[in-house]
């Protein structure tokens, strides 16, 4: 495997993998499925595009209720 494609990999991962820092089952399995998806439809690029931000806006929302419930601070 080239370094391109592990690249490649990891980027269409990252959503899940980043949801793997939470608790909650729920953004896991979300994120899980839309990497999934982004790597079925990664055959042309741009066509990953819209799972891949639906995985990081769930993501991003988790984040951002995971820190309100610990009452912590964004600045």
């Amino acid at each position: 495997m080239s370094a391109f494609a592990a690249g490649m990999i990891l980027l269409l991962f990252l959503p899940f993998l980043l949801s793997l820092l939470g608790k909650a089952a729920t953004p896991k399995m979300l994120c899980l499925v839309a990497s999934l998806v982004a790597a079925m439809l990664a055959v042309k690029f741009y066509l990953a595009v819209v799972p891949w931000i639906a995985g990081m806006t769930i993501v991003a929302t988790s984040a951002w209720a995971g820190c309100r419930r610990r009452g912590a601070t964004l600045p």
